[in-house]
């Protein structure tokens, strides 16, 4: 048996009978062929940013660090391949160096580029999608060991699933992106009382190219942030040295200090989430569009997430807000509240519509179960739909209604990997078994 395998947050775990580092598609092909033929199930994961046990494997583990070099960068139509284990936070220089970007990212680039699109991360922007958006091709190998290549023209059905697949339709060895000539954003952060972003919201998110907000639900101020995109070769005003140690050091030693003494003594929470957001300042600064979308993320937490629609977004912050205040919950991390375009890929949050996300978390050794479920409560009666690689409760049949896709995914599934090779536990719970495979187990 293989050590114990973590995910970032610590709270999934599993103790894979088999690891496996495969450096090309070739070998990821005989890695799912063994595994197939010694009846283990087999999943790939990535840098284990994901709070859901999505890439939990306790079978054959597939770790994709050795698969991560940049195949092709075509600068003049800004389409570009990868492999699958590239992370994010190397591929972005990367980009740069060819005067390429990203079109939007997320707000940590610690995810490797497959586990980004596989799980639907998003970034925020009512005229972006999410990072699944950008795909253009994706090569993946199959249940039977075979290699396909997908796209709007080859397999289609097989690309419209597999762009935000959940591992579950095959294991992806390279995709390739639409990327966007080299940009920078002007960021702008301001603290603004609850009532007035919650009576803004729309207008704030419509005017900017990218706006979200923080909210501790203990306070009454809001941090609001807004994005406008630039040129690359405009002036650029990034964040000095010492300000971003500053930053680094407040936002992470210290508010780990003051999460630990809120653990000790809950009712200390409250206090503490208000001295943190009158500590939220009002500054501006510019810099290339990787360095501003994505910060760091230092100390540890849980997190669930839903997208809902996003004329619903402040009735349900609201309905959060009276159940915190009503249950006398102890939230020492704040509400992230962020947008994103309707997209078209099945098994996308934003399938169909312009969506809300909205965020919540807690402090990793504090409790979270209650409040969790209250948010999943309150956020599903409005239609909300569970980001993939977060933590929810929900089954195939709760998620069935809120995909119109959703059958067409489980039956392309059904197709391509019958026995659920690519399954783990998780997988059986919110798409419901493969028709040849059998619950739990490996």
């Amino acid at each position: 048996m293989t050590s114990t395998w973590r995910n970032w947050a610590g709270n999934e775990q599993a103790r894979p009978v088999r690891v496996l580092r495969p450096a090309d598609t070739s070998e990821v092909a005989d890695a799912v062929r063994t595994a197939s033929a010694d009846g283990l199930r087999v999943k790939a994961i990535g840098a284990g940013h994901s709070f859901s046990p999505v890439a939990v494997a306790p079978g054959v583990q597939l770790r994709l660090d050795r698969l991560a070099g940049l195949r092709s960068v075509d600068r003049a139509t800004g389409l570009v391949t990868v492999d699958a284990g590239m992370p994010l936070w190397r591929l972005n220089p990367l980009l740069a160096e060819h005067g390429l970007a990203m079109e939007i990212l997320g707000d940590i680039d610690r995810q490797t580029v497959s586990g980004a699109v596989s799980t639907g991360t998003h970034g925020s922007g009512t005229r972006f999608g999410g990072i699944a958006t950008q795909l253009r091709a994706l090569e993946l190998v199959l249940a039977d060991g075979s290699v396909a290549t997908c796209s709007p023209e080859v397999r289609p059905e097989l690309f419209a699933a597999a762009r935000v697949g959940l591992g579950a339709l095959g294991v992806i060895t390279a995709v390739t992106l639409q990327c966007v000539p080299l940009f920078a954003l002007h960021a702008h952060d301001a603290a603004m009382p609850v009532a007035e972003t919650l009576d803004r919201i729309h207008e704030l998110a419509d005017t900017n190219d990218h706006f979200e907000f923080f909210w501790f639900p203990h306070s009454t101020t809001t941090l609001t942030r807004r994005f406008r995109r630039t040129e690359a070769d405009a002036p650029l005003k990034p964040i000095g040295a010492f300000a971003r140690r500053l930053d680094e050091t407040v936002s992470g030693l210290g508010f780990e200090a003051l999460n630990r003494l809120g653990t000790r003594r809950p009712g200390l929470v409250p206090p503490i989430t208000r001295f943190a957001a009158r500590a939220m300042s009002t500054r501006e600064w510019s810099d290339l569009s990787y360095r501003i979308f994505a910060s760091p993320r230092d100390v540890r937490f849980h997190e669930g997430e839903f997208a809902l629609p996003r004329e619903h977004a402040v009735d349900a912050l609201r309905e959060i807000k009276r159940w915190i205040d009503t249950h006398d919950a102890k939230v020492s991390f704040p509400l992230e509240v962020r947008f994103a375009a309707a997209d078209d890929i099945w098994l996308s949050t934003a399938y169909g519509r312009d969506s809300c996300y909205i965020a919540f978390h807690q402090y990793h050794r504090m409790p979270y179960d209650t409040y969790f479920r209250a948010c999943e409560s309150i956020l599903g009666s409005y239609g909300g739909r569970p980001h993939w690689g977060k933590m929810h409760g929900l089954d195939a049949e709760a998620l069935r209604p809120r995909y119109a896709r959703f059958d067409d995914f489980t039956a392309l599934r059904d197709a391509v990997d019958p026995a659920g090779l690519f399954s783990n536990p998780y997988l059986d719970r919110v798409l419901g078994l493969a028709p040849d495979a059998k619950p739990a187990g490996l």
